[in-house]
């Protein structure tokens, strides 16, 4: 039985969603590890309502989104990781979701539902793909 083709702009489309999560990811997880809590709280003012181990947590969480959802689809090595780290990235943002509703963020839920989004969209895309892609 042939295999489905896909459109030949998808692998490129596949690339910048996991890029841009990688790199947006990256990027939180630097602020949110290598920042003082109190600078933090000047662009994310519930950092600085969190414990400041907490905040770290999630810096580490966010730094394991990053390199998860490209370094095993980037080296080969185990590819099939790709999916369950994007599962991740949607079951963060997710939380991240319900905890800015619950505290009234209306306006940072829509950055919470593109990444999901994205999110979702790599872990569809991968888990389509044969193991040895």
């Amino acid at each position: 039985m042939p295999t489905p083709t896909r459109p030949r702009a998808l692998p490129v489309l596949l690339w910048l969603a996991q890029s841009f999560i990688a790199i947006s990811f990256a990027w939180a997880a630097w602020m949110k590890l290598t920042q003082p809590i109190a600078q933090l709280a000047a662009m994310w003012p519930w950092t600085g309502e969190l414990p400041a181990p907490a905040v770290r947590l999630l810096g580490l969480v966010d730094l394991a989104g990053a390199v998860g959802i490209v370094l095993p689809a980037l080296t080969g090595i185990r590819p099939g990781l790709t999916v369950p780290a994007a599962h991740g990235c949607m079951a963060l943002q997710a939380c991240a979701l319900l905890f800015h509703a619950s505290r009234g963020e209306w306006s940072v839920l829509p950055v919470n539902l593109v990444f999901f989004a994205v999110a979702a969209f790599v872990a569809r895309q991968w888990r389509g793909r044969p193991a040895s892609a």
